[in-house]
């Protein structure tokens, strides 16, 4: 899967009313091993709830994180509010999403294969973007996805020549499960790893807050479930 310039990458809804640009964050392709069938899900940047071209007060008061996700048949809303609402994530056909979106994406015409420790510090040192492409797979269920994200932190250490990626949210699929529709496999994570062969994840599910949380009664959405997988990590420079 040739890397996108996630720059120049972009979803526009075609609705007149309202021809939103979105910014693509993520891109995961979901692979059924089984069928063959194959499905891209471009996640996209999040925005606040608004009352879009109004004359002023332009943010709604009950106020919500929105974040879309656009699969090639269904896609999915996230609306995550200060308190565990029950519309948090939705799906619904791509079609009636912004009237349909047109996808601009942009594929990296030159990139360098980063393939040590030493490239991924030097190219680092250099201002380069980073992509990475996180691939997992689950035996039982014969599913497989490969999570493709611009990398927006990175630590590295020289003294021992050592590198961590942490980014997100991206589209992480539940490949442990078979779901009739791929999209409901789909939930929102950050991922992290600083070797070829593991990632970690984050996913954000209901969450107990406070200091006593088996006894709260009390939840918020937030990345609170960590989940480690065998991995295949790959680390492409823009050129």
């Amino acid at each position: 899967m040739r890397p996108l310039d996630y720059s120049k990458t972009y979803l526009l809804g075609t609705n007149p009313e309202n021809e939103v640009r979105f910014w693509v964050e993520s891109r995961t392709r979901v692979i059924d091993e089984r069928s063959g069938k194959t499905e891209d899900f471009l996640q996209c940047a999040s925005c606040k709830s608004e009352d879009t071209f109004a004359k002023r007060n332009l943010f709604l008061e009950d106020n919500y994180d929105f974040l879309p996700i656009f699969g090639p048949e269904y896609g999915l809303i996230f609306r995550r509010k200060a308190w565990r609402n029950p519309n948090y994530k939705s799906c619904l056909k791509t079609s009636e999403m912004f009237g349909g979106p047109t996808r601009h994406l942009q594929e990296h015409a030159r990139y360098k294969n980063l393939n040590t420790a030493e490239d991924i510090i030097r190219f680092t040192h250099e201002f380069y973007p980073v992509v990475a492409q996180t691939e997992i797979r689950h035996d039982d269920s014969e599913l497989r996805a490969i999570i493709e994200y611009p990398v927006k932190t990175l630590n590295i250490r020289k003294s021992d020549v050592a590198y961590q990626i942490d980014t997100g949210p991206v589209s992480f699929p539940n490949l442990f499960v078979r779901h009739e529709r791929l999209v409901d496999s789909i939930n929102l994570a950050f991922v992290a790893f600083n070797s070829a062969h593991f990632a970690d994840f984050i996913v954000e599910e209901s969450t107990p807050i406070g200091n006593k949380r088996e006894t709260t009664d009390t939840h918020v959405y937030h990345f609170s479930r960590r989940i480690s997988l065998a991995a295949s990590n790959r680390l492409y420079a823009g050129l």
